[in-house]
């Protein structure tokens, strides 16, 4: 480490939470963003009663002790969507999605330099290995949105790296020997990997192209698994796949919306709720439907959303875990068991172990070849996932880094190499 601070930070912008890492001689890598905490939450919560914003926990928090406005999470997953060119309604106005992020890395940065007590006007920022699955050009417009996006809040020179190597520079510092290692970072919104030839000695090259065998990745992270298990083992509640009187079942459209954590506002729109009616109306699933009204007319779509998350959360510890419904009916709770937790996620499991897969075969690499999986992103912390990922690699032991750190604490040291 230089025995002077360097004058660049890195940036992990992430889906669920986002932390801002600073190289400076004898103190923590990662900045204390929120209540002393490295990482804060990516939400934002405008207060509709008090006319004011609120970023991280403050802005969960705001929004579950009722106060009216609109709450906005895993903002990453707009870049590379078509919603970045459109706009959301906050009190009463059109506000641009891209004002929405800018708001919030605005927010990053002020926070960081509050921290480090002087300013920063070099960064890197961490990025997925696609922004966007197979659509270079949508991918490249996601960066492109993203490095605009950082320079309207003020840093000039803005670079980027995969969040993967982030996380691998992390891991290499505590090495003492060579290994070839698969990166396996998870995040909110993807799953990305990277294969890596680490040791102290490569450790001093500016160069790494020759140690990098090989990048993949994927739109899946633990956003798609909160998705999953709402839709199997909470939207039925509602009325998913519940019957209209045809016969046919009720239209899932608003399920899907009050699911997906940044198109549950959607959820709460003039159409919306014409459309409800009309499924109301020629519904036979009239009990569940009455639950679903009550969440919609009482906007409780972000505080179902965090029930769902936190039992995927219990349910990697716990054999099952009880959801308490009471806003939507008194007395109503919900058992889900670790088994239907798995059922529900089992074709996202196998979409992120055929692509670890696919990279080892392009990479020309036998499985025991490979000496280490390094599991870092939280939702790298899915057991069914990360068994999943191991069988493919049985030779390989398993690290779990900083689940939420390795990747700002990597992207530090790369900002120190490029920025001095």
């Amino acid at each position: 480490m230089s025995p002077t601070p360097a004058r660049a930070c890195g940036i992990d912008f992430g889906t669920s939470n986002s932390t801002v890492g600073w190289l400076r001689p004898g103190a923590p890598t990662l900045l204390p963003l929120e209540d002393g905490k490295p990482t804060l939450p990516s939400a934002v919560f405008f207060n509709a009663d008090e006319e004011s914003t609120h970023y991280g926990r403050d802005a969960l928090l705001e929004y579950l002790e009722g106060y009216e406005g609109r709450l906005m999470r895993a903002l990453k997953s707009l870049l590379g969507s078509s919603l970045m060119d459109s706009s959301t309604e906050v009190g009463g106005r059109a506000l641009p999605f891209k004002d929405l992020l800018a708001s919030f890395i605005g927010e990053l940065k002020r926070r960081a330099e509050a921290q480090a007590e002087r300013s920063f006007e070099q960064a890197v920022f961490g990025r997925p290995v696609y922004f966007v699955d197979d659509n270079p050009v949508a991918d490249q417009r996601a960066q492109d949105t993203l490095e605009a996006i950082a320079r309207q809040v003020g840093f000039r020179d803005v670079s980027f790296q995969f969040e993967p190597i982030g996380a691998a520079l992390h891991y290499e510092a505590s090495l003492t020997r060579e290994e070839l290692v698969l990166i396996a970072d998870i995040g909110g919104g993807t799953a990305d990997f990277s294969l890596v030839r680490l040791s102290p000695e490569r450790a001093r090259h500016v160069d790494r192209t020759s140690d990098l065998l090989g990048n993949a990745g994927l739109h899946v992270g633990g956003t798609d698994f909160d998705r999953a298990l709402s839709l199997e083992c909470v939207m039925p509640l509602l009325g998913y796949k519940g019957l209209m009187k045809s016969g046919a079942e009720v239209p899932s459209g608003l399920f899907f919306q009050l699911a997906t954590w940044h198109t549950i506002n959607f959820a709460y729109t003039r159409q919306a709720f014409a459309d409800f009616q009309s499924i109301y109306r020629d519904a036979a699933a009239r009990r569940e439907l009455d639950r679903l009204a009550r969440l919609i007319g009482q906007r409780e779509g972000h505080w179902m959303a965090l029930q769902v998350e936190q039992a995927k959360i219990d349910l990697s510890t716990e054999p099952s875990t009880r959801l308490h419904l009471d806003r939507l009916e008194p007395g109503l709770f919900h058992d889900i068991t670790f088994e239907a937790f798995t059922l529900a996620t089992r074709s996202l499991v196998e979409r992120v172990a055929a692509t670890v897969s696919e990279l080892l075969d392009q990479a020309g690499l036998a499985r025991e070849q490979v000496d280490t999986v390094y599991f870092t992103g939280g939702a790298s912390g899915v057991p069914q996932l990360r068994a999943r990922i191991a069988a493919e690699l049985p030779h390989a032991r398993s690290v779990e880094g900083d689940l939420f750190g390795s990747i700002g604490a990597g992207l530090a040291v790369e900002a120190a190499r490029r920025y001095g």
